[in-house]
């Protein structure tokens, strides 16, 4: 016969308490990847604005404020006409909410997955086609509408209304509120903006205030404040184009014609043109450089758009204003 099976000894405390902890553990880390997953899906679930440039995009996160994720695909020092994005930033423009971009052909590289994103039902603002666009009138663009229109901070006010009666028509759950009041607040800084722009060009006696650029990227500015565009290095709306040799000597005629100062160039990229511009044609001006199509990291100088025109603002000032003469020994 065998023996009967004698119980099993109790299990000391110890052991009850790592067999609890063990049971206790996998329950815990499921507990703990659903809440992770359901924060993660917390974050996809808030509401999407994807801007194409840097410029654009500090104006509408000031207007969209906490109300929604804001994605910038332009990095800063980059030219609009011709950076590119990414396979993940094509996919982030195909699921945002709404897509907020320049338009009038600014972004050469990027109206492609713009374009499909529209056609797949996803909202998008051309935003300088909505405040009144000027053209270029001269130059190889001179039937077409200018896209740089920032450089006038009245049209920027009007951008900012679109942009916010955008994301309120457009983006379910957003506060209409408040975004209507951070519009509310940014315009009243972009209209003090305007107000100190013209108070230093008046500065500028009327005969000395033109201007030539690295190309037309300043008719906006020059509109509102009463300049004259001489000419551009590169006669086009856009940095893609290059100017010929018979396009330099003519400029250079001109500006030793109109007795202009400065030759203003984009920070952001090289100013060879503008260099050459100078030593084949003799003439005596400066070159300045200005942060016309592109906003910096921080602290570089032009980090958000009201930086930008209060650096571009001093330096045109400061480049156009004749020299006072030295003042005679008695």
């Amino acid at each position: 016969m065998t023996n009967p099976r004698r119980p099993a000894p109790p299990r000391s405390a110890p052991l009850r308490s790592a067999l609890a902890r063990s049971l206790l553990l996998p329950s815990l880390c499921a507990l703990l990847v659903l809440g992770v997953s359901g924060c993660a899906g917390q974050e996809r679930g808030r509401p999407s604005v994807v801007v194409t440039t840097n410029i654009l995009g500090d104006i509408t996160r000031r207007v969209v404020g906490d109300e929604a994720a804001v994605t910038v695909l332009m990095r800063p020092n980059a030219d609009p006409h011709s950076f590119g994005i990414s396979a993940p930033q094509a996919a982030s423009v195909e699921r945002a909410d709404l897509v907020v971009y320049n338009g009038l052909g600014l972004e050469e590289n990027v109206l492609r997955p713009v374009e499909a994103a529209r056609a797949a039902g996803v909202a998008t603002l051309a935003v300088a086609e909505g405040v009144d666009p000027l053209g270029y009138g001269a130059g190889e663009n001179a039937d077409a509408l200018d896209p740089h229109f920032w450089t006038d901070p009245e049209r920027v006010a009007e951008a900012v209304d679109l942009i916010a009666e955008q994301v309120v028509e457009r983006i379910a759950g957003v506060d209409a509120a408040a975004v209507r009041k951070n519009a509310a607040a940014y315009s009243a800084e972009v209209t003090e903006l305007t107000s100190w722009m013209r108070q230093e060009f008046d500065r500028i006696p009327p005969d000395k205030r033109q201007l030539v650029t690295n190309h037309h990227v300043f008719g906006y500015l020059a509109q509102r404040f009463g300049f004259r565009v001489v000419g551009a290095v590169i006669p086009s709306g856009t940095t893609l184009a290059s100017p010929s040799a018979s396009d330099l000597k003519s400029l250079a005629d001109a500006v030793e014609k109109a007795g202009v100062r400065a030759v203003f160039a984009d920070a952001s990229q090289p100013d060879r043109l503008a260099q050459v511009l100078k030593r084949e044609s003799g003439l005596d001006v400066a070159v300045v450089p200005l942060f016309s199509e592109s906003l910096t990291a921080e602290g570089k100088g032009a980090a958000t758009y009201l930086d930008m025109m209060r650096a571009n603002t001093r330096s045109i000032t400061a480049g156009l204003i004749p020299e006072e003469p030295a003042p005679r020994r008695s």
